[in-house]
């Protein structure tokens, strides 16, 4: 029987341990230190047994998860070291940030254990256990970062542990990984939450900027929406590397500010050209770190009962709702809903259906 440790049991860490529940030849311990989400995790079934005890929960392990923040990471790993790991047992995380944790774990005595970092590029507009689901991670890369002299033993054992994800996985240098992810994920957070934050200023002493601030401009900003504690830490541990893209940034504004003091409409458009020409070499179905939403808009009369309708007629064609938000609904004035779907597939099929009775725009 392998024995799968997972402390932090959310989104990420709930999601892997339903990839593994009630499988042959899998036990999911989930720790947490608080007795409430102990309770919680077997009420909604993600494992098989739940502790608040570190020592209960890695005791005969094969494999440990650790799925907490990425601040928390190192005081973790320094925990373990101070049990008794099953010998050959492998440690492994979810962070987004790999170079500092694989230090932290090459100097630490580890014993018999092997740590190979690890991080898979999937998530959610949701969180917690309760967003938690076996289907995850399909068809997203998983990332392995194995340090040096790491056997290839072990991290051949994790990747066929992980292949029960339906994710791709890939070995990846840390440090690497870190340039990478800091540039697609980090850098346009960074950028996302400083651009709200400049129209934030604007709407000080104009409130239309908040008004007008709607569809495209509250779209393309919705990563500014994360977790603020979560990408404290994020930041400040791949600071090294998001110093140097904040810098190539500037001078990408800079050109820009170049072009436009110039008057320079040919090389503005060559601007445009080059991005769109990239951008329409991008992955279009493959899961990444940012998660896309396809949405539609449904005028709908406001009526008692009319959300539970539009959701039964969607639930009836098996068409997954990601999420629904009430844009306006006022007397004598028909509501706006805006429904979220997770591929362009569901939202195509709800348009569809919706059509028949509604007004739907996309």
């Amino acid at each position: 029987m392998i024995k799968i440790a997972i402390f932090g049991v959310g989104l990420i860490g709930g999601s892997l341990a339903l990839c593994y529940k009630g499988k042959p030849g899998y036990t999911v311990v989930g720790h947490s230190p608080n007795p409430k989400s102990v309770e919680k995790l077997l009420k909604r079934g993600v494992v098989d047994f739940a502790t608040t005890s570190m020592a209960e929960a890695v005791d005969g392990a094969d494999y440990i998860v650790l799925c907490v923040p990425v601040g928390m990471l190192e005081t973790y790993l320094q925990q373990l070291v101070k049990l008794p790991l099953k010998p050959g047992c492998i440690i492994t995380d979810v962070g987004s940030t790999k170079a500092s944790i694989t230090e932290s774990a090459a100097a630490l005595q580890l014993g018999g254990a092997y740590f190979i970092g690890g991080h898979p590029m999937a998530g959610s507009e949701r969180s917690g256990v309760e967003a938690a689901t076996s289907h995850l991670f399909e068809n997203a890369f998983y990332v392995l970062t194995p340090a040096d002299g790491t056997p290839p033993e072990a991290v051949q054992r994790l990747g066929e542990l992980l292949a029960c994800t339906k994710a791709q996985i890939i070995e990846v240098n840390a440090r690497e990984h870190d340039e990478i992810v800091g540039a697609i994920s980090h850098l346009p957070h960074i950028i996302a939450v400083a651009l709200v934050n400049q129209i934030r200023g604007y709407d000080a002493t104009n409130s239309l900027y908040r008004s007008l601030a709607a569809g495209g401009f509250r779209d393309i900003t919705r990563i500014a929406s994360g977790e603020p504690i979560v990408w404290r830490d994020i930041l400040v541990n791949n600071r090294e590397v998001l110093l140097r893209l904040l810098r190539d940034w500037n001078g990408e504004i800079a050109r820009f500010i170049g072009l436009l003091e110039q008057s320079d409409g040919d090389g503005i458009a060559a601007q445009f050209r080059d991005a769109g020409e990239f951008r329409s070499q991008l992955p279009e179905r493959r899961k990444g770190m940012i998660t896309s939403l396809y949405d539609i808009y449904v005028d709908v009369p406001d009526h008692p009962g009319v959300i539970g309708s539009i959701a039964t007629l969607l639930g009836n064609e098996r068409i997954n709702l990601s999420n629904i938000h009430v844009s306006e609904s006022r007397e004598d004035v028909p509501g706006v809903l805006r429904l979220s779907f997770r591929n362009q597939e569901d939202a195509d099929r709800a348009s569809e259906v919706l059509s028949r009775q509604y007004a739907v725009h996309v």
